[in-house]
């Protein structure tokens, strides 16, 4: 399969359906959700939304049962990504090649653009659209699952001891690991796994996808690290060598360059043998593992 055309595809696919449920810019207050069409169609690559949409298809479930959801999840992702890139944070300047959020309407607002989008999500998720043939037990879940991982025992957690960590030249791999696994790879194993209970999963193929889920995330957020060092700014979207002035908390800190593509392999690998109960429905899947560590923004 063409990888390139499907992202392309199924891009167009969630960008159509975030327009439809978010808050148009003409409704009160109008500067808020101006703000937050503002970043979440800043020019992403919907990579969790795909992953769900993907993940629900290789477990023999529709696009349809899944795309409220993989919406949902991108309005939190975007919601970290303005938070993230406060001057409390990460002080960025560019996200996407953009201005961020607080940059084009300042700091208050772009807070409450993150809020309002974290909240935004769950209305998703608990709404009517989210419910066609998906069962309540399985929609529950998967809130609950979602809610779990951007929470402080995912996403934020990791966010949190990232911070902590800023500037430690003796930060040992163990840190590092909990980081990239909470900051990065929560959301995106909550993605699969949201993906295939929304698809009717079986226990073993949604053990198989969540392995699938822990290897991708991690291998991700490597490939984060190596562009941040060899990507230009042109290419990532936000400051080049930001990770490294900062003395962030990342794999080539600890392990180097060589290691770190070389684990970055082996998780895709990991991936692809989690696989293997699928067959040619888990193709999209297999693609996007490989795309991920060989892209270069």
């Amino acid at each position: 399969m063409d990888i390139k055309t499907y992202l392309k595809e199924r891009c167009r696919l969630v960008d159509e359906a975030l327009g439809q449920y978010l808050p148009k810019e003409d409704v009160l207050p109008f500067s808020l959700h101006k703000s937050m069409r503002y970043s979440v169609f800043a020019g992403g690559k919907r990579v969790r939304p795909i992953l769900m949409l993907a993940a629900c298809e290789a477990v023999g479930g529709s696009v349809a049962q899944a795309l409220p959801a993989a919406c949902a999840m991108e309005m939190i992702h975007t919601y970290s990504l303005i938070h993230d890139d406060l001057p409390a944070m990460d002080d960025d300047d560019f996200r996407r090649g953009n201005p961020t959020n607080h940059k084009v309407f300042g700091e208050a607002t772009a807070i409450l653009a993150g809020d309002a989008l974290l909240t935004e999500a769950f209305i998703l998720l608990s709404a009517d659209e989210a419910a066609a043939g998906v069962t309540p037990a399985a929609r529950l879940q998967v809130i609950r699952e979602i809610a779990v991982c951007a929470g402080s025992r995912g996403m934020v957690g990791g966010q949190v001891v990232d911070m902590e960590s800023e500037g430690n030249r003796d930060i040992d791999f163990a840190t590092v690991q909990y980081i990239h696994t909470h900051k990065t790879g929560a959301l995106i194993k909550a993605s699969v796994r949201s993906g295939a209970l929304l698809g009717g999963a079986v226990p073993e193929h949604l053990d198989a996808i969540t392995r699938y889920g822990e290897a991708i995330g991690l291998a991700f957020q490597i490939a984060d690290d190596i562009l941040d060092i060899e990507g230009t700014t042109e290419e990532i979207g936000k400051d080049a060598g930001s990770d490294e002035a900062r003395g962030k908390a990342t794999y080539p800190a600890v392990l180097g360059l060589a290691e770190s593509k070389r684990l970055a392999a082996e998780l895709v690998d990991r991936a692809f043998a989690a696989l293997s109960p699928f067959g040619d429905r888990a193709e999209p899947l297999r693609e996007i593992a490989s795309y991920i560590i060989k892209r270069k923004s």
